[in-house]
């Protein structure tokens, strides 16, 4: 009797691992159908024309200039301000444990942050940042906005990161005579630092592919123009994507395929740069 219920038991593990594997790559076959799909529509129209020019109502002449260097402007403003701002956070609540009104009333904001819909961060961008604020359709307004809807991601895993830390560590650097301060920045943070950073790769991509907060807050569609400063309006990629792929034509709709594999390249590179740091933190530890 015993051995019958071991081997169902065995038996259910098995399924559930085939079934796992199968959805796994059921997932990974959808992901290469659909960039297959878009390498084929889009390749042909990458070329330093495409990534030289602005907009335009013609196809052939459309470019994507203007968006790719306002999300480069958009994710260095996001980056500064989101990142401190986390990390600090989950320091605060992970390493100062006394309990008070403030933590108690951060961490309660965070958990009900974490679940909001992204639509919900542009309403709230567009009331506070461009209207009470005086900010504008600008980039300011637009790295804010992007700011509170990839904090909570941030913090959860940065505090995740730093409960990872071993308590010995923390005991050591006391016992030598380390301050709490110095504890934290010369012993745990260093540790915890690869942990920090995968959380902030996934909350940067996130922002990244976000388009319904920047639309809610009056990001352009059309702009023929490059930003030179953080108060000019501006537009990304996703945006440009959405207006040439709702058009009727089917040359615009290649050309959406093209900005798509444009970025992708540009998630790549910034958490090819990201994972990088992370593994220069982990050689250091070792």
């Amino acid at each position: 009797m015993k051995n019958q219920s071991l081997r169902q038991r065995y038996a259910i593990g098995r399924i559930f691992h085939l079934v796992c594997v199968g959805l796994t790559w059921l997932g990974v076959f959808v992901l290469f159908i659909l960039l297959f799909h878009v390498s084929r529509e889009g390749v042909a129209w990458l070329d330093l024309q495409f990534l030289d020019s602005f907009p335009s109502r013609f196809p052939q002449k459309a470019g994507i200039k203007s968006a790719l260097l306002g999300t480069v402007w958009l994710i260095s403003f996001t980056a500064t301000i989101s990142i401190p701002v986390g990390v600090a956070a989950a320091i605060y609540l992970e390493e100062y444990p006394k309990r008070s009104g403030i933590s108690h009333f951060i961490e309660i904001n965070i958990a009900n942050l974490a679940g909001v819909p992204s639509i919900v961060y542009g309403i709230l961008g567009l009331v506070i940042f461009v209207r009470f604020m005086g900010f504008g359709r600008s980039i300011v307004a637009g790295s804010l906005t992007m700011s509170l809807l990839i904090l909570p991601v941030i913090i959860i895993a940065a505090r995740e990161a730093l409960r990872a830390v071993p308590t010995s560590i923390r005991q050591s650097a006391f016992a030598l005579g380390a301050t709490h301060w110095q504890t934290i920045r010369s012993q745990v943070l260093p540790v915890a630092l690869p942990g920090i950073l995968t959380g902030v790769i996934l909350a940067l991509s996130r922002a990244v592919g976000e388009t319904a907060p920047l639309i809610m807050i009056g990001a352009l569609t059309y702009v023929a123009f490059v930003p030179e400063g953080p108060m000019d309006p501006f537009t990304v990629l996703p945006i440009q994507i959405f207006n040439w792929a709702s058009r009727p034509q089917d040359e615009f709709h290649q050309v959406a395929a093209a900005g798509i594999i444009v970025l992708l390249v540009v998630l790549l590179m910034m958490n090819g740069v990201a994972i990088w740091i992370r593994h220069w933190a982990e050689r250091r530890q070792r």
